[in-house]
């Protein structure tokens, strides 16, 4: 008797392989998955990339160099200063020298900073009677000598910030975190809490914000709006959105890490699919490749956390095959894992703080 299974209609008949668990992700090779990403524009030898964001971003950053692609450093180092001490100090990690911005709501109050939105307060923090820019408090491991010293390099740092924004044609942005420290009496944040690594901790005077969906996604449409403001002209500029697979180091809430760190990458995860829908919008799904259940060994370190050089080259591997599919990848026979793979990371260090 005939089967007459196949006579019927169904909406998953003639999907491709990329929409089934089994072809899609068991049946691929890990290394090499097939439709995983389709870039949305093109990038090529002559655009003008901005790239930020969390520790994760630090490897995007570099890659894209080794590669040939054009990424802004405005921020350079002073000539002769040890290549040792690059990262450290905060140099050739991203554009421009603002460490590790772990949150949509950090990169917000930076551009509204660098347009005359937000006045800075209160952001000098002092520890063994140095001093310390507290919205980048790791770009100067000794601290500064004076207040005047922090005011100086932060005048410095927001120019350059202010011209990356302006000459950019793509901006790269690793979302990290949900949960950022705050001051309650003028609304700021920071990447690492008061009295870690530098400051003094008040109770009264900062708490621990753990954003929503809603919040998160408006404060990035809201940066949008801020950089047409910046660019002098609706932001016309192209976006690539990744989100760090890096868990939490740690938590100040009073729920297990592991609760933690999944509701943040979640909800990280959902606001980066919704701001995708822009056609200016790309998104590039560094957080998949690494937590694929396919992979045969761990992408981490034994602390759970590292990602491994050979896992973030597979994660670049994907995005070249897209981005510069006809050259050859590490031309040069440049390899990364050959380089300077410090990657500087405050959230890392809270462990430090664990009595």
């Amino acid at each position: 008797m005939k089967n007459k299974k196949n006579d019927y209609q169904n909406p998953y008949k003639n999907l491709p392989n990329k929409s089934f668990w089994k072809s899609g992700v068991v049946d691929e090779n890990p290394l090499n998955i097939q439709s995983l990403y389709k870039k949305k524009f093109n990038i090529s030898e002559n655009t003008r990339i901005a790239a930020a964001g969390s520790c994760f971003a630090q490897h995007i950053c570099k890659y894209l160099k080794l590669n040939g692609f054009n990424v802004i450093d405005n921020e350079i180092a002073p000539q002769g200063f040890p290549d040792s001490l690059m990262s450290a100090y905060g140099f050739n990690m991203f554009s421009s020298r603002f460490g590790n911005i772990y949150s949509v709501k950090q990169l917000l109050q930076l551009a509204k900073e660098t347009c005359g939105l937000v006045i800075p307060k209160d952001y000098i923090w002092m520890k063994d009677n140095k001093f310390y820019d507290a919205f980048r408090p790791s770009i100067e491991p000794g601290g500064f000598d004076s207040e005047d010293d922090v005011h100086r390099h932060r005048d410095f740092h927001i120019s350059n910030v202010k011209k990356m924004f302006q000459d950019m044609d793509v901006f790269i942005f690793t979302m990290g975190l949900t949960q950022t420290w705050a001051n309650k009496y003028n609304n700021q944040v920071y990447p690492s809490a008061p009295g870690t690594i530098a400051g003094k901790f008040n109770p009264s005077q900062f708490e621990l914000l753990n954003s929503e969906y809603d919040e998160i996604l408006n404060d990035f449409n809201e940066f949008i709006e801020v950089l047409g403001l910046i660019r002098n002209k609706s932001s016309d500029c192209k976006i690539i959105i990744t989100v760090s697979p890096v868990p939490l180091t740690a938590t100040g809430l009073d729920e297990h890490i592991l609760l933690s760190s999944v509701y943040s990458k979640s909800v990280l995860r959902a606001v980066a699919g919704k701001l995708s829908q822009n056609i200016n919008i790309d998104y590039f799904p560094s957080y998949e490749l690494v937590t694929n259940p396919r992979l045969n060994h761990s992408p981490f370190e034994d602390n759970l956390r590292t990602v491994k050089l050979s896992t973030v080259e597979n994660v670049m591997k994907h995005f070249f095959k897209e981005h510069k599919p006809n050259q050859e990848f590490f031309k040069n026979n440049i390899s990364f894992s050959n380089t300077d793979s410090d990657v500087q990371c405050e959230d890392a260090l809270l462990e430090n703080f664990k009595e």
